[in-house]
Order: C-alpha cells, then sequence, then structure tokens
C-alpha cells in the first residue's frame, strides 16, 4: 500500500530572510504541492517564534485555496485556547463556503507558543481547554442542549459544515480524546516521535465510531530532508539540528544557514545541549530520494499510519514528493 502524502508548513523563517518572505514562499510551494499530487497542505499556528511565521493560519488556508485546483487546505492546527469557539467555526464554515470540499480543521489543545504570549493571546487556562473544545464541536454539530444559552446561536454559513475535523497531539492524551470523539487523529512526530507508536496504538484500541468517522484514521508528521546524496541530505539537516538545541534552550532565532550550522557544530560540541535533541534522530529522515521512498513502508506500518505528513526544515530541499512535507497518512513539517 502506496501512503498518501501531505505537507505541514510552519513557514520557516532562515537567517536573513524576511518573515514575508517566507509566507510567501509559502504560499509558491502549495502551488508546488498541489501540482505534484500530494493530498493535504496544512499550516501551523506558533506565535512569538522567530523561525515560525504561521501565526493566521486560517488567513494562508483562504488565500491557498484560491491559488491551487485541487489540494485539500487545513490547519494543522487551530491551537484551540487562543480563540473564541463560535468564531473557529464561522471561520471555517466560511472557508467551506468558499472551497467546498477541501479544507480541514486540525484542533490542538496546546497554544502553540510560550505563556507570557499565550496570556497575551487571552487563553483561557489549562482546564478549560476541553471545554472550549467541546463548546466548538457543539456549535458545529448544533448539540447544545435547548436549555443551553447557545442553543440558538447558528453559526454562519449555515449551510456550510466544517465536514473535515481532525484532533491533534503529541501524547496519549490528544489520542484519548480523538478516540472518545470518533475523529481522525493526526500525531505530531516532527517533534515527538518517540511516543507515535503508544500514542497510534491507543487511539486505534479505543476508538468510538461516529457520525464523521466509522474506523480510526491516523496521520503522522514527520521531518524529512532529501538530496542526492547521503552526505548531502546530513549537510541539509544540520540547520535543522541547530535549531532544535536553539528552541529547546530558549534560544529561538531565525534558522542559520548550511555553513553556520556545520561551524558552530551545536549537537556535538556541547554535550549540555547534545542531550537535548538524540530521541529527534527518530522522527527526522536525511538520505537519498531513492531511499526515502522506499523507507516509509515498514516504518509507518509499524506506527500503523494510514498516511503520512512530510516536510524540511529550510527551503533548500528539492519540492518534490518525499522531499516536502507531508502526506496523508504522514506528514512531514516545515
Amino acid at each position: 500500500m502506496q501512503l498518501p502524502l501531505s505537507v505541514l508548513d510552519l513557514s520557516p523563517v532562515g537567517a536573513g530572510v524576511a518573515p514575508s518572505q517566507a509566507i510567501r514562499e509559502s504560499i509558491e510551494l502549495v502551488r508546488t504541492a498541489d501540482a505534484l499530487g500530494y493530498t493535504r497542505y496544512w499550516f501551523a499556528e506558533h506565535h512569538n517564534m522567530a523561525n515560525i511565521a504561521t501565526s493566521a493560519p486560517e488567513v494562508l488556508i483562504a488565500h491557498a485555496a484560491a491559488v491551487t485546483t485541487r489540494i485539500r487546505l487545513g490547519a494543522g492546527g487551530i491551537m484551540v485556547p487562543n480563540h473564541a469557539p463560535l468564531h473557529v467555526v464561522e471561520v471555517f464554515r466560511t472557508l467551506e463556503a468558499l472551497h467546498p470540499g477541501r479544507i480541514d480543521l486540525g484542533l490542538g489543545r496546546a497554544p502553540g507558543t510560550d505563556p507570557v504570549t499565550a496570556a497575551a493571546l487571552r487563553r483561557s487556562d489549562d482546564a478549560e481547554v476541553n471545554r472550549q473544545l467541546a463548546e466548538l464541536l457543539a456549535f458545529e454539530r448544533g448539540e447544545f442542549p435547548a436549555s443551553h444559552p447557545f442553543s440558538r446561536i447558528v453559526p454562519m454559513p449555515s449551510d456550510a459544515p466544517a465536514r473535515s475535523i481532525w484532533m491533534l497531539g503529541s501524547t496519549l492524551a490528544g489520542a484519548s480524546i480523538a478516540a472518545q470523539l470518533g475523529l481522525p487523529y493526526a500525531f505530531a512526530g516532527h517533534f515527538a516521535m518517540r511516543h507515535a507508536v503508544d500514542a497510534i496504538a491507543h487511539y486505534r484500541a479505543r476508538f468510538e465510531l461516529s457520525a464523521a468517522l466509522r474506523e480510526p484514521y491516523a496521520m503522522l508528521a514527520v521531518t524529512a530532508i532529501c538530496a542526492d546524496s547521503d552526505d548531502a541530505a546530513a549537510r541539509l539537516a544540520a540547520p535543522i539540528r541547530v535549531a532544535v538545541v536553539k528552541n529547546r534552550t530558549g534560544r529561538r532565532a531565525p534558522i542559520c544557514s548550511i555553513d553556520e550550522a556545520l561551524a558552530l557544530r551545536v549537537h556535538t560540541r556541547r554535550a549540555r545541549d547534545r542531550r537535548r535533541v538524540p530521541h529527534r534522530r527518530g522522527d527526522r529522515r536525511p538520505g537519498q530520494r531513492r531511499r526515502a521512498a522506499a523507507r516509509p513502508g515498514p516504518r509507518y506500518r509499524r506506527e500503523r499510519a494510514d498516511g503520512v505528513d512530510a516536510g524540511p526544515g529550510s527551503r533548500r530541499a528539492p519540492a518534490r514528493p518525499g522531499a516536502h512535507r507531508r502526506r496523508d497518512g504522514v506528514t512531514h513539517s516545515s
């Protein structure tokens, strides 16, 4: 079985590149993914990160849908704590009305940022996230009880429901919620691959069928880097290794160049930092194009993913399937 491939885009910002240029490059990349036959193209939501420009995924979805013809567009995801549930439903119903059958709404329970920025976004307390999620789904499905004050509210446009809702996660908690709600599940393997097997197995074992989905469906996000040789792919991976260390030590910055990353050798020279990245080795897939095309099968059968979302950490990798971001059981992150 050939896994469907999709793209997860964070609009990575490289050193010397304006964030606005990174966003424009994302639009060019989605055109390429559409032409190459990728299944989905999702934009992440992050805030106050110098190396990630996707702070408004719904806007990017609207523009990307307008300049493509076939590929599904979505959020990977909308961070529920940052938004009013009714507004999220109406935004994605509007997108569905404009681009019928092409819009996905991925929902995440984290803020996608640091605590101070989360407060600036008027994020609710952690204890409220599941309530917000339940409220969002109740608005979309019209499931408020008659006695509820929101029962008379009809999200508009009322005739364009958000039909494709996904649950995102990187832990067993997200897997449990996706299973209980009967939603498709997208696992964030691009930063938590060590939990992928357990989380997807947990989701499948506890899945409850729903009107939206009759059987479990899981998508796995991975980081994939391809080049003409293993050595060249390893060079392309160097900036990502540096970025991982900087992110985990609170030193976020635009993604450095390959030469700068190789000169720094952060991941090998500093033992304290090196301990922060070993578990990520399993989710990056540097290697030759031909070999990368052959590798996914056994790996994702073991993790039991129905699709892959794949992508690089910079724009230097070729825009070809397996070299850029994401496919439908596997998603490649950018």
